[in-house]
């Protein structure tokens, strides 16, 4: 294991994590280190293994997934990152999207707000 030793593991759970926004730790003795990406629905995505990685690296890796990283711990989230980081459709599949659903619909699916996730359900690292 070439990056996360103990002690990395410890800053990065402990200093970094608790600063980004939407992202959660869920503890699995004995299971190596992952990212793993969940859509709105909470639908595994990718998993990224983080055990030859540095604390330095997952930081940039985290931010280039596009995670709302705070000044500090209880610093507000702007809104436009509420679901960061979640990216809005691109104009083409939005207009794709929508052709398939009835106005009603798609105007439903604006409005619909995601639930929490239940950490011992749905692992995010």
């Amino acid at each position: 294991m070439r990056g996360l030793d103990l002690m990395t593991v410890k800053a990065f759970v402990t200093e970094d994590i608790p600063l980004y926004h939407n992202l959660v730790m869920k503890h699995l003795p004995g299971a190596d280190p992952e990212l793993v990406l969940l859509n709105i629905r909470y639908e595994e995505l990718e998993r990224i293994p983080l055990s030859d990685m540095t604390r330095e690296e997952i930081n940039q890796m985290v931010q280039e997934l596009g995670f709302y990283r705070k000044e500090s711990q209880d610093a507000p989230v702007p809104e436009e990152f509420q679901l960061a980081p979640a990216k809005p459709p691109l104009p083409l599949q939005a207009k794709e999207e929508n052709s398939k659903v009835s106005p009603s619909e798609a105007s439903a699916a604006k409005n619909e707000s995601p639930t929490e996730p239940n950490n011992q359900e749905h692992p995010d690292l």
